[in-house]
């Protein structure tokens, strides 16, 4: 049993059935249980391994770097998921580290963009896209992307970013389609995703509000490399993500729970776990004891936090606005471990709009702490706020 979690009483090796909390006077309320204070622990120590409560971390690459990759194919909202973890960065800070090029955004670990410290992005690659590669053969047969066209359009656009130029997407679909390529639609997405995982490009620096691609060999230099293999990136996965398990690993890597497993018998003796619901969650027991927070989080979309943990993860509050079924495509608000609201902005010249529902309850007891995380969200992106909290 881990000593980790001593702070926990009666831990148990397995949990019963999880009650969503309800709202009383404003506030999230957890069940007095056992199986409950487990589950709000694991959460806090979340929150705390990913910098959301507690100590900030510097820079955004910083961030990058601890978590081992970001989801980011909404680059907006990856923007945020880095800028809420440092200490004060504005959205201006973490896209000039972008187009320094310490941080990179790419096709790594799964089928869609994510952030990777320039650093790794080479030996992650190494690690997971084979796998990545495996997942995509159905899009390519169905397009019609066999290995010599994919390769001809590796070819093509390497030639068109030689030498430090950087191209849109829709230069390089300018230049595809005059070898006779796909350069439209899912064809031409899924010819650059292969260019990015053969390791030949990346993400160049921004060209106003629109993202060009570099050379990988150009971009990161092989001489600043960093060396690793499946055990550290499952390694840097429990770091950044802890609490987890093996299945948030196979989830969050694609690499296969056999892998996986391997890789944490590799690693396990630098971790520690806590057992939940029959499932080991592994984490680093050096890293900092989390404590309560009465803040309220803005989590954007697609989140590291969110994404990562499907099985044991944020609750919904009862009479959270959230209809099920429905993909709202928004952000949620978290208030004391617990799911309350979703939130929405626009950004309208030098104003955010931005629209916040909560579950009934929580306007009266919690507005000042929502009204702050919103505050935080308009000074990241240097708008003057104007908000509406309804619940």
């Amino acid at each position: 049993m881990s000593a980790a979690l001593a702070s926990v009483p009666d831990i148990v090796s397995e949990m019963d059935g999880f009650v969503r909390p309800e709202v009383v006077e404003g506030h999230p309320r957890w069940a007095a249980t056992g199986s409950a204070r487990i589950w709000r622990e694991v959460l806090r120590r979340r929150l705390a391994t990913q910098r959301l409560t507690g100590a900030e971390l510097p820079t955004a690459t910083d961030v990058v770097r601890l978590l081992g990759c970001v989801q980011s194919q909404e680059f907006a909202h990856g923007l945020w998921s880095l800028g809420m973890r440092t200490d004060g960065l504005t959205v201006a800070d973490v896209r000039a580290e972008f187009d320094r090029g310490s941080l990179l955004r790419t096709h790594i670990l799964r089928p869609t963009w994510h952030f990777v410290a320039a650093e790794d992005i080479r030996w992650i690659l190494q690690v997971t896209a084979p796998r990545v590669q495996k997942l995509n053969q159905t899009i390519y047969r169905q397009h019609g992307l066999d290995r010599a066209s994919l390769d001809l359009g590796a070819a093509v656009i390497s030639e068109e970013l030689r030498g430090g130029r950087y191209r849109t997407r829709a230069e390089l679909a300018r230049a595809l389609a005059e070898r006779g390529l796909a350069s439209e639609g899912i064809g031409l997405a899924y010819i650059v995703m292969n260019a990015e995982l053969d390791s030949v490009i990346c993400s160049g620096p921004m060209r106003g509000a629109q993202q060009t691609y570099a050379l990988l060999d150009e971009r990161a230099p092989r001489s600043a490399d960093a060396a690793g293999d499946i055990a550290e990136l499952a390694r840097r996965f429990f770091l950044g993500h802890g609490p987890a398990s093996i299945q948030d690993l196979a989830r969050w890597s694609s690499l296969t729970i056999s892998q996986c497993r391997d890789a944490v018998d590799a690693v396990k003796d630098g971790l520690d776990f806590v057992t939940v619901q029959g499932v080991e969650l592994w984490f680093d027991a050096e890293a900092a004891k989390p404590g309560p927070s009465s803040a309220a989080l803005l989590i954007p979309l697609y989140d590291e936090l969110t994404l990562s943990y499907p099985v044991i993860n944020f609750p919904q509050a009862t009479g959270h606005p959230h209809r099920p079924g429905e993909d709202l495509f928004v952000g949620c608000v978290i208030l004391a471990e617990t799911n309350v609201g979703l939130w929405r902005r626009t950004l309208q010249g030098q104003k955010m709009i931005m629209e916040i529902t909560l579950t009934p309850g929580v306007v009266a007891t919690s507005r000042d702490a929502v009204e702050a995380a919103a505050a935080d969200l308009a000074a990241f992106v240097g708008k003057e706020l104007e908000l509406t909290i309804s619940g």
